[in-house]
């Protein structure tokens, strides 16, 4: 890791020139984009945990939206296995009307990590809280190796099905059909955009731009002073090298929704708001509420209107690969510090946002008769 080879000196310097960044930028927020022709392009990779919670409900803020176009969603294990998750996205998209809107299966697996490398870092480093696939919220003891069928669904069994290319090659597709005019937005692993990166090399460059969820930092005070298990960068920890193969590749633009999505909960008080006027979609979410932070519903908002950031930081971040305690953790290095000719990437760190505006705005989506418009 990047802080292993620093010396003392070069260590309080960069504290130095880090409190110096965040006192400079912590306040500028970026300019609203310019007024184009058409709608925002936008494909969303997620690990589309359901029924309901953050991973589903975040493709209300796209599809809701009459100035965003969703050219498809693409599924990776994370939070569930990727058979699961697909069937229950197809089903939600199915509910509201949606089967319009391609869904890509992706990656089932990791790209280096497994659940026996999980068990050994728990074993020598302490609990992962949330291990998804691999145990969600219990032991790592009871999971599997190797993805299951699909059990029961309470919402239904899909009667719809995914398109028949894989996630990475409907991501280079459509990035190259539309040059330079697509924002992927990840809000899970960031497996299906590696595979992509590496089967295309011009892939990142030929997008728009990439906004995720993930990169949290300052986690372990975090896990200290609140839930340990929403302070755990889990879409970084299941895929380390993922992310630094993503995260490493030459975007146009990233922008980072990390620490910042932990703010905002699903509570029980706005859960009455969202689902005082019945509708399908409504329906669906008073059904399978989950009491969680609106993690990935924030990560698509801000893809839909980036105007809802009220504070960023620009700075360089990567994912530490090394076998250690941090493996899966997120560093933020400022310029100054960026090691020659390293591939790190300068990002824009959300710090705030507008909260009223991004709560109205959802309801009002939420509680919308149908979709903004088809596609």
């Amino acid at each position: 890791m990047f802080s292993s080879v620093l010396s003392l000196s070069r260590r309080l310097a960069a504290c130095a020139a880090g409190l110096t960044l965040l006192a400079t930028t912590a306040h500028a927020a970026p300019a609203p984009a310019p007024a184009t022709a058409g709608p925002e392009l936008v494909i969303e990779d997620n690990d589309f945990l359901g029924p309901g919670g953050s991973d589903q409900l975040s493709i209300i803020p796209l599809l809701f939206n009459p100035h965003v176009r969703v050219l498809g969603f693409t599924v990776a294990s994370g939070d569930g296995w990727e058979n699961a998750e697909s069937a229950h996205l197809r089903r939600l998209l199915e509910i509201i009307g949606r089967t319009d809107v391609p869904v890509a299966d992706g990656a089932v697996y990791p790209l280096v990590n497994t659940r026996a490398e999980m068990r050994l870092h728990e074993m020598q480093y302490g609990t992962i809280p949330w291990k998804g696939a691999w145990g969600g919220l219990g032991s790592i003891d009871r999971a599997t190796d190797t993805q299951p069928a699909i059990g029961p669904m309470k919402e239904g069994m899909p009667h719809t099905a995914p398109v028949a290319q894989s996630a990475a090659q409907f991501l280079i597709e459509q990035v190259h059909a539309h040059p330079h005019q697509v924002t992927i937005v990840a809000a899970g692993p960031l497996t299906n955009l590696a595979l992509a990166i590496r089967q295309d090399p011009t892939f990142a460059e030929t997008a728009k731009q990439l906004i995720f969820m993930g990169g949290m930092l300052d986690t372990s005070m975090m896990s200290v002073t609140g839930n340990a298990d929403f302070a755990s960068d889990f879409n970084m920890i299941f895929d380390p090298e993922a992310a630094h193969i993503t995260l490493t590749a030459p975007w146009k633009a990233i922008t980072v929704v990390g620490s910042v999505s932990n703010d905002l909960m699903l509570s029980r008080e706005y859960l009455a708001k969202l689902t005082d006027r019945k509708t399908p979609l409504t329906s669906y979410i008073g059904s399978y509420y989950d009491p969680l932070p609106m993690w990935d519903e924030m990560t698509t908002a801000i893809a839909a209107d980036p105007t809802l950031i009220t504070s960023a930081v620009d700075a360089h971040l990567d994912i530490d690969t090394s076998r250690g305690p941090h493996y899966g953790h997120a560093f933020v290095v400022p310029d100054a510090l960026v090691p020659h000719d390293s591939p790190m990437q300068r990002m824009h760190i959300v710090r705030s946002i507008d909260e009223q505006r991004f709560r109205d705005t959802f309801a009002q989506e939420a509680r919308s008769d149908l979709p903004a418009h088809g596609q």
